[in-house]
């Protein structure tokens, strides 16, 4: 007997702030406080929901570390209070982190693993640099230059974009 892929549904969203003022408003601001901040306000907007129902957070973020680090999803839940029960998870696909999160959770649901999951990215491109703070590239992923893109990838593509 095969079990049946059951739907998955949205049922808040939020994201973060956006500000800007000089280099960003929040650039004093921790990513994982902002995520604390964005899993409240989601949460919000579900009343009736327990708590205790979460199964899991799946967070993405490109370069994991230092303010962002750790496993900022389980960070994020203990911070906004979560039960001790919410697990987490952070995933890093570079720029669809975020994307791949909710995916994830959303298959979760899809085939019976779990009812209730937190998916979503966090990122602080003013604390975090691109590439990370110690950026120590295997230098035989340069030894053919179509793979160039994968040290460099956004960085190379919004180059471009500015030249064109």
């Amino acid at each position: 007997m095969t079990k049946q892929v059951q739907d998955a549904y949205i049922v808040a969203a939020t994201r973060t702030p956006i500000g800007k003022s000089g280099r960003g408003y929040f650039k004093n601001t921790r990513p994982d406080d902002l995520l604390v901040a964005a899993v409240r306000s989601a949460l919000a907007q579900v009343p009736t929901l327990d708590p205790k129902a979460i199964e899991d957070a799946v967070i993405g973020c490109s370069f994991p570390e230092a303010e962002q680090g750790i496993n900022m999803a389980r960070v994020a839940m203990v911070l906004a209070g979560l039960p001790n029960t919410v697990g987490g998870v952070t995933v890093n696909r570079f720029c669809a982190s975020g994307l791949t999160a909710l995916q994830m959770a959303a298959d979760r649901i899809r085939v019976g693993e779990a009812d209730v999951m937190i998916a979503g990215g966090a990122e602080s491109m003013s604390m975090v640099p691109m590439g990370g703070n110690k950026p120590s590239f295997n230098p035989e992923i340069f030894a053919k230059d179509e793979n160039v893109g994968i040290a460099y990838g956004m960085g190379l593509t919004a180059e471009k974009v500015a030249t064109q």
